[in-house]
C-alpha cells in the first residue's frame, strides 16, 4: 500500500471526490454509447486530440483533484487510461459520424481501456478505504494494523541494499500531563504531535500509533545519519508546540527517540526491539534527545550513540 501521509479527514475527502469522478465518468460512458448504439450526434468535444482534458472526469483530474490524492502514485496511471480510453473513445465517434462500420477490434479496444481505468480506480479507492478503517481514532495515524507489513515490505528492499531506519518515538513526562491538566489535554497533545510530524513527513515515509503515548516512524532510503537529522529536527520542532491547559495556562511537551536500521537479516520485530532499546536509553539519559542503537545495548539497554 503507498498511501501518502494524510490525516483521516483528507482520506475521507479524497474518497468523496473520488465517488463524484466515478459518477460524472459514468454519466459520460453512457452518452457515448448512446452515440454510437442510436447514432446521435456526438459531443463535439469529445472528438478532440484533447478530449481526456474536456470531459468533467478530467477537468476534475487535471484542474481540481485533491492535492494529497494526486500524491498517491496511482493517481498518475489513472490518468494514462483515461487520456488512453478517449483515444479509443474519440476513434469509434469519428468512424460513427463517418458512417464506418465499427470494428469488434476497435470497440474491445475502448471497452477494455474503461475496464483498466475502472480497475486502476478502484484500486486506489479501496487503498484509502483500508487505511481510513486501520486509522488510530484519536490521531488519525495508521494503528499498529499494518505496521508489520508495512515494514515488512521495507525489509525485502533493505535486502537489495537500500537502508530504511525504524524510530520509536515517546512523549516526556505523559503521565504528568494528563495528572496535572487532564486526559483532554493529554489527548490534544497526542493529536498535535502526530499532525506536526505527518504534515513534516515525505510522502513515502510511514508513522504509526505503536500504543499509548508512543508511535513508530518508517523512514525509507534513509541511512542513518540522514535519518538522525530528520529526526532531530523534528524533535526541536515538537518542543516548540504549545498546548493550552483548561484554565488557559499554557504547556510545552518534549519526545525521546530510540532509532535503528531495518537489518536485513532478522525478523523486524527484532529491529523495532533495537529501536526501543535505544529510546530506553533516550529516556534513561535524560529525555529530549535521540538516541541510536548499537551492539553494546544488547537486550537491557546501554550507553548508546546520541544523534
Amino acid at each position: 500500500m503507498a498511501i501518502p501521509n494524510m490525516s483521516d479527514e483528507q482520506m475521507r475527502m479524497a474518497l468523496k471526490e473520488l465517488e463524484q469522478a466515478i459518477y460524472n465518468h459514468n454519466q459520460w460512458a453512457e452518452a457515448i454509447f448512446s452515440a454510437l448504439i442510436c447514432r446521435l450526434p456526438p459531443d463535439q468535444r469529445d472528438t478532440r486530440a484533447d478530449a481526456h482534458h474536456m470531459c468533467r472526469f478530467g477537468q476534475w483530474f487535471y484542474q481540481v483533484g485533491n492535492t494529497a490524492l494526486k500524491d498517491h502514485p496511482g493517481f498518475a496511471e489513472i490518468g494514462h487510461e483515461h487520456e488512453r480510453m478517449h483515444q479509443y473513445a474519440a476513434d469509434l465517434l469519428r468512424s460513427s459520424i463517418e458512417g464506418v462500420p465499427i470494428s469488434i477490434t476497435d470497440l474491445d479496444r475502448f471497452v477494455n481501456a474503461r475496464k483498466r481505468l475502472h480497475l486502476e480506480i478502484a484500486t486506489v479507492q479501496h487503498e484509502f478505504e483500508v487505511a481510513l478503517f486501520n486509522l488510530d481514532p484519536l490521531t488519525g495515524t495508521p494503528s499498529r494494523t499494518g505496521m508489520l507489513s508495512t515494514l515488512r515490505e521495507q525489509l525485502e528492499f533493505a535486502r537489495r541494499e537500500r537502508a530504511c531506519a525504524v524510530v520509536m518515538m515517546d512523549l516526556d513526562h505523559f503521565k504528568s500531563v494528563n495528572d496535572k491538566y487532564g486526559h483532554p489535554a493529554g489527548d490534544q497533545v497526542l493529536i498535535g504531535f502526530a499532525r506536526h510530524i505527518m504534515a513534516h513527513l515525505r510522502p513515502y515515509d510511514k508513522f504509526f500509533r505503536y500504543g499509548g503515548e508512543e508511535f513508530l516512524i518508517c523512514l525509507p532510503d534513509t541511512d542513518l545519519h540522514t535519518a538522525g537529522s530528520v529526526i532531530d529536527r523534528l524533535r526541536q520542532e515538537l518542543a516548540t508546540l504549545s498546548f493550552e491547559a483548561q484554565d488557559k495556562s499554557r504547556f510545552q511537551v518534549t519526545g525521546s527517540f530510540g532509532m535503528c536500521l531495518l537489518d536485513p537479516d532478522m525478523p523486524v520485530e527484532q529491529s523495532i526491539e533495537r529501536a526501543d532499546k535505544a529510546l530506553y536509553v533516550a529516556k534513561e539519559s535524560g529525555r529530549n534527545r535521540v538516541v541510536h542503537w548499537d551492539a553494546s545495548m544488547g537486550l537491557s539497554g546501554g550507553p548508546g550513540k546520541l544523534a
